[in-house]
């Protein structure tokens, strides 16, 4: 069984001759506990080529000190990585499959391998405050780390790491910064020990220096954001977290639209597979997602009902109905984010973002390029919504008008609050939208509840008066549309 801790720290070059400062007397600091001595040896693991130490991740088996076994840390935030622990069990050629499978949208089926192993001496004193709880635990580590090449040199250093702990505060590691900044002790230009044993085997490969006003800048940094994102929900979904599978659907989602909306800066041609591939992954996303948010749209129906009103046992009927679809759609995301096909999209995304196939409009100022395409989506939009009067064209409404409001998502960083405030009446728009579809959906899963009830010999009474309720939400929403349109208006970003 595995386990998760999030873990805030900085590391810090230390030259010969420096020596740790005095930090007992910081402010809220009442007690410096140490050193104590701990001998640590690491071996890591990744692909051939170091995909994982490329995209910010370790994956390693560590013996020695209090946290032995398997850690595989995640980047989290700023100076913040998530860690994910497994027993350390026996020394093994491979890593457990349970985080194996945590690094696929980065291994892609690739083996992953011993690529290096690091023995480290560690001094740690720990500062504490008044009641002895920890606020902060600083480290000095002699290391010594060998790439499992053949004849690969074994190199050393010294290395200094702060720890936030579980009372301490941003604040604390800043003061602690500057007073070993004093002592010439500075902030290390590698996050992990791995990144700089092997530094030579990972070349930067960063991105071209743009200037961020033109439309292919504008439109390429929205799809980077929106590539990042679906690669950090990835393992996120494979463990079930809470709203993962939304977030990555909305990334997919995100990515797509751009790319259909601007495909006179994006070469739509070079890119209609991609995103016929990334409405696939919003597909298989989309049932484990659909079933989450009946399931919590009917708690929350129940919940607001007089309980005269919840007759039977709902709650359980609930969870008999949902759980082992869930069970299968989330076994079903899984088994698609573990397939050549998926594997395949991945490198289309990154392909796309280091190689985008640009037209000339895309050179174009985005303050003169940009309006006119968002403009295009609203017309899409109005047609849609100009036909809206049965479920299927109010649904074709709405999602053309999500297609409006990422449009100008990606016009945002360039027209400001016009955009911002734009993007929120189209979003309310989606949304109202968005309930009569929770409705439609909704409905016919009601009249299932209902019917299985009674044939269980329970009462499906309540399960028939949300269907009406739903109705009546419907219904309600059908109603304002007219008016909630009326009132947009058209985008004015010029």
């Amino acid at each position: 069984m595995s386990r998760s801790v999030h873990e805030t720290e900085r590391k810090y070059e230390a030259p010969g001759g420096t020596s740790l400062p005095d930090l007992a007397d910081l402010p809220g600091v009442a007690a410096v506990a140490g050193p104590e001595e701990q001998r640590l040896e690491a071996v890591y693991y990744d692909t051939a080529d170091l995909r994982l130490a490329r995209a910010g991740l370790t994956l390693r088996r560590r013996t020695g000190g209090d946290d032995a076994g398997w850690h595989l840390k995640l980047p989290a935030g700023v100076d913040t990585r998530e860690e994910v622990r497994l027993p350390p069990g026996r020394a093994a050629k491979h890593p457990p499959k349970q985080l194996g499978s945590l690094v696929q949208v980065h291994a892609r089926g690739r083996e992953l391998a011993p690529v290096a192993r690091i023995q480290t001496t560690r001094q740690r004193w720990q500062l504490v405050d008044d009641k002895g709880r920890l606020l902060t635990e600083v480290v000095e580590d002699l290391v010594s780390g060998q790439a499992l090449a053949d004849d690969s040199p074994v190199d050393s250093w010294r290395e200094i790491e702060v720890e936030l702990g579980e009372r301490g505060d941003i604040a604390l590691l800043d003061r602690v910064e500057a007073r070993l900044a004093d002592v010439g002790i500075t902030r290390s230009s590698s996050s992990a020990k791995l990144s700089r044993l092997l530094a030579d085997r990972m070349a930067a490969t960063t991105p071209p220096t743009t200037s961020g006003k033109s439309a292919g800048d504008v439109v390429l940094a929205y799809l980077r954001e929106q590539a990042d994102a679906l690669k950090h929900q990835d393992p996120r979904v494979r463990r079930g977290e809470d709203d993962a599978v939304h977030q990555m659907r909305v990334a997919t989602r995100r990515m797509r639209s751009a790319l259909q909306a601007f495909g006179t800066i994006v070469e739509r041609d070079a890119t209609r597979e991609l995103t016929d591939e990334l409405k696939w992954l919003a597909g298989v996303l989309g049932e484990a997602r659909d079933l989450e948010v009946l399931r919590t749209r009917f708690a929350d129906r129940v919940a607001e009902l007089d309980e005269e009103l919840v007759l039977g046992p709902v709650h359980a009927q609930l969870t008999r109905h949902f759980a082992p679809l869930e069970a299968a759609a989330h076994k079903a995301a899984v088994a698609a984010l573990d397939s050549e096909r998926y594997f395949a999209l991945l490198d289309a995304v990154d392909a796309l973002i280091a190689r985008p196939p640009f037209t000339p409009v895309a050179r174009v100022k985005a303050e003169k390029a940009l309006p006119d395409l968002v403009d295009k989506t609203y017309r899409r939009l109005a047609k849609r919504a100009e036909n809206a009067h049965d479920d299927e064209s109010l649904h074709e409404a709405r999602k053309a008008a999500k297609r409006l409001r990422y449009a100008v998502e990606v016009s945002e960083p360039r027209f400001g609050k016009r955009a911002k405030k734009y993007r929120k009446e189209v979003k309310a728009v989606q949304e109202l939208l968005g309930e009569h579809q929770d409705g439609v959906l909704a409905r016919p899963v009601l009249r299932e509840l209902g019917a299985k009830a009674q044939l269980d010999g329970e009462n499906g009474f309540t399960f028939g008066l949300l269907h009406g309720l739903e109705t009546a939400a419907a219904q309600r929403a059908e109603d304002r549309f007219p008016a909630a349109w009326r009132g947009l208006g058209k985008p004015k970003l010029r």
